[in-house]
């Protein structure tokens, strides 16, 4: 994760991003669609050993149902049926979750059978390939069999492509809300990175931008809740006794937007992440990807795509509201569901360069 094969992976997808967003010619449009596209392309990339065009059938499917079904998992009736199964088994969206699921399934099990009959073992592609290796070594009764690897693909474009484009659409939307951030953040990459090629390497030159993109993670809250976790033992935490196999599910709005741990914690405050001297300074209530020894595996990748992205996008482009909106109009208010995502909207992005 977050090696310099999936830093080359992501500059190259952001160049084929600018090129669909350029396309619009300053038009408004509607973030969701291309951002989606770029994060899942970039899963494709390491999961297949190769990208899509954005108007490939395939992937456009592809994208469609990961996305649908995280929609539908967060619908008030999936959780309903989730409380109380055997009253609600028949309601429609638990039907829909699962004909979806069934046809990604049929479509990555295509894929894999496509990549086993042009596997060359000196020559990895891909996560697949790798598996269809150890697969071959003639280990028996090994984690490396077809179902962990359908499992395995299915949860990397679950978990990693909303979270992450979810993540860029909040960025860009509160860049039009706050055309002043907006500004330093362009005047920042103007005269640290010129007209170049954003990499990973210029983080560190970049504080200002980086405390931009970490503040969008704290205040967009894109996860409120971490993966569910069990206690090992019996424990007092705070006054309160949890018994040995008790389920918790940690809440990461409560230290995200904590009042004594943030000074503007409902505020987008780019601040809290500077010091007196304006250089970047992470600090310890910032954990959108969880904490301890289940945090979130991806947490590199996710970083390196979410500042190669942002970074590459403002470079080249001036993010406003639609016509006829006004910044103060742009609603910021979060839809409810699986996770936070924005209210629908549209922007527009005019080219800088």
């Amino acid at each position: 994760m977050g090696k310099r094969a999936c830093e080359d992976k992501t500059t190259d997808e952001s160049q084929h991003l600018m090129e669909l967003i350029n396309a619009f010619k300053g038009e408004a449009f509607d973030t969701t669609q291309p951002l989606y596209n770029a994060v899942s392309n970039i899963i494709c990339s390491m999961v297949y050993g190769r990208r899509f065009e954005y108007d490939d059938p395939e992937f456009t499917s592809l994208v469609d149902r990961v996305n649908r079904n995280n929609q539908i998992m967060g619908s008030i009736s999936i959780q309903i049926y989730n409380l109380f199964p055997w009253l609600c088994q028949w309601i429609a969206n638990r039907k829909k979750f699962h004909d979806m699921a069934l046809a990604t399934k049929k479509q990555n099990l295509e894929f894999f059978s496509h990549l086993k009959e042009t596997l060359n073992p000196q020559m990895c592609r891909g996560l697949v390939d790798a598996f269809l290796v150890r697969q071959e070594s003639g280990i028996t009764n090994s984690h490396f069999n077809d179902t962990n690897l359908l499992i395995t693909v299915m949860n990397l474009f679950a978990a990693g492509t909303e979270t992450t484009a979810t993540t860029l659409r909040w960025g860009l939307l509160f860049m039009a809300r706050y055309p002043k951030i907006q500004d330093q953040v362009q005047v920042e990459l103007r005269s640290v990175i010129g007209d170049r090629q954003v990499r990973v390497a210029d983080r560190k030159n970049l504080p200002f931008t980086d405390a931009v993109i970490h503040e969008t993670q704290r205040l967009g809250n894109v996860l409120p809740v971490a993966a569910p976790h069990r206690t090992t033992r019996d424990i007092t935490f705070q006054g309160h006794f949890i018994k040995k196999g008790t389920t918790v599910y940690p809440l990461l709005t409560s230290v995200l937007h904590d009042a004594s741990e943030w000074e503007k914690p409902h505020t987008f405050h780019p601040a809290h992440f500077l010091d007196k001297d304006n250089k970047f300074v992470k600090r310890d209530a910032f954990m959108p990807f969880s904490a301890g020894q289940r945090i979130c595996p991806g947490e590199s990748l996710a970083r390196m795509e979410l500042f190669l992205f942002f970074s590459t996008l403002l470079q080249h482009f001036r993010f406003t509201p639609a016509p006829g909106v006004t910044e103060e109009e742009l609603d910021l208010t979060p839809c409810m569901g699986l996770l936070h995502v924005p209210s629908p909207h549209k922007l527009r992005a005019v080219s800088r360069m």
